[in-house]
């Protein structure tokens, strides 16, 4: 039996899927909240990567507090143009010289924010229409301390926690995948879809009503008509891809605030809401599993932008995912579990203050029937948590 303090529950409450109201979101990729989270997250593991080339560890940093301020735009259809740029401020801190050696971190920062966001919002001149600065202290000596980047198994650098859960409901598959769906194939050979989609999911008993909000760019949309062509084809796809996920029945609503008899519609230059009025932050958005979902337990955290190497607020919300997946797919009788990982600063990131584990049973199966395998799967998954930062790094972890 494993020493580390791993305790199985009983779920308190209804599982999600028979709860009789739920609410879920996604914040897509050109959300200004998402830029931020995903450049952030760009940042760091450039940083992360560059300390491993040059001294074969990652040294102290974080980018998690990067800023948007929104710009301004004209646009119109047919084609308009930014009037001022976005303005976008990574913030955060990071190891400037080790060992006699000067590191260039903003220089390293700069060249991933400008990789991150002509791959993904590539409307955006960069320079131009969006405006990007580096700003990073040095960490403060007792957390860069605390660090020990080339430890075996580091120690926390906070005390704090991470939730995460498993297997996703109907609404939450729906919503991941309809904004997933919209910002890959469809857009792809839809390019009037800008990278800015938002889905709002409410389940209320045994219906599903999705609202959407998506950034129309101007360059593709001659006129009001193929705006209205371009929304309805978006409900149409929202809906099928809906219908082959649930029997139940679905409702999807597309850009409600637009007037057409004012002619005030979604319409963008650079298909993000951030060329004018709508500003971001790191943490504000997406949770680790890609959705704010107000139904289950979460922590506040920003995952993106943290050091992968031992800070807590990043490594748990990545684990204790991780582990609820893990355990909702290979112990049979499962039908929901969450999963808490806290932290204590200075301890081993493997042998948390607590791993707690609530779990809702299939009919017929007592949870003292899978104890000892829910235990032992979340065992396993702290005894190789060092993983998750190498599995950052390669890009096999979303953090948003």
């Amino acid at each position: 039996m494993t020493d580390r303090n791993i305790q199985v529950t009983a779920i308190d409450g209804r599982p999600v899927e028979d709860q009789a109201v739920e609410i879920v979101e996604r914040k897509g990729i050109g959300h200004p909240d998402s830029i931020c989270d995903g450049v952030a997250e760009h940042v760091a593991r450039a940083l992360g990567n560059s300390y491993l080339d040059r001294f074969g560890k990652i040294l102290h940093f974080n980018t998690d507090e990067t800023q948007l301020v929104a710009g301004e735009a004209d646009p119109m259809f047919g084609g308009g143009e930014m009037q001022s740029p976005i303005y976008l401020l990574i913030v955060g801190r990071a190891t400037k010289s080790y060992e006699g050696t000067r590191i260039p971190t903003e220089t390293i920062a700069l060249d991933a924010a400008r990789e991150y966001l002509e791959t993904n919002i590539p409307r955006l001149t960069f320079g131009r229409d969006i405006v990007v600065d580096a700003r990073f202290g040095q960490g403060s000596g007792d957390l860069t301390g605390v660090f020990r980047g080339g430890d075996d198994v580091p120690v926390a650098n906070d005390t704090s926690y991470g939730v995460g859960h498993a297997p996703l409901s109907e609404t939450e598959e729906i919503v991941l995948e309809i904004e997933q769906s919209l910002n890959g194939e469809y857009a792809a050979s839809n390019p009037e879809v800008g990278p800015d989609v938002k889905v709002m999911g409410k389940r209320e008993g045994d219906h599903i009503h999705l609202t959407l909000a998506v950034a129309i760019v101007d360059e593709y949309t001659p006129d009001i008509e193929a705006y209205d062509d371009a929304i309805n084809q978006i409900r149409s796809h929202a809906v099928d891809l809906a219908r082959e996920r649930t029997d139940r029945n679905v409702t999807v609503d597309v850009n409600t605030a637009d007037d057409y008899d004012a002619n005030s519609v979604y319409l963008t230059v650079t298909g993000t809401s951030a060329e004018q009025g709508d500003d971001g932050s790191v943490g504000r958005g997406n949770r680790a599993n890609g959705l704010i979902t107000p139904n289950r337990s979460m922590s506040m955290e920003a995952t993106s932008g943290k050091n992968p190497v031992n800070h807590v607020g990043k490594i748990y919300n990545l684990l204790s995912t991780e582990i609820a997946r893990r355990v909702a797919t290979e112990v049979d009788g499962v039908r929901e579990v969450r999963i808490r990982l806290l932290s204590q600063i200075n301890t081993p990131i493997d042998d948390p203050l607590i791993a707690d584990a609530d779990v809702a049973t299939e009919d017929g199966i007592t949870l003292e029937r899978i104890e000892d395998e829910v235990t032992a799967a979340i065992d396993d998954e702290l005894a190789d948590v060092t993983s998750i930062t190498n599995r950052v790094l390669d890009h096999e972890l979303r953090t948003f």
